[in-house]
């Protein structure tokens, strides 16, 4: 598995853009079911298993003190340390 890359290095490469993130964020938060979803074209990923993989994003997201830009924060840092087939 070592041709895996991280979503944020395909973030760098310019095949996943900064509004697919966002709306992978967003779509997380407001729906945090298991499951593939498309993050850009081609390309999916389980962003529950994936938050659940980044032990301080599924930290943030249990304190329900964390504001919801700390909640952003810890699914988007969660993402993008992700592998993606």
């Amino acid at each position: 598995m070592a041709d895996q890359r991280t979503l944020g290095e395909l973030l760098k490469a310019n095949l996943v853009s900064d509004e697919d993130l966002n709306a992978a964020v967003s779509g997380y938060l407001a729906d945090p079911t298991l499951g593939p979803r498309q993050i850009a074209d081609g390309i999916t990923l389980d962003i529950t298993a994936a938050v659940l993989a980044n032990r301080w994003a599924t930290d943030v997201l249990a304190d329900e003190e964390m504001s919801e830009a700390a909640r952003r924060n810890a699914v988007r840092t969660a993402i993008l340390l992700a592998r993606v087939a």
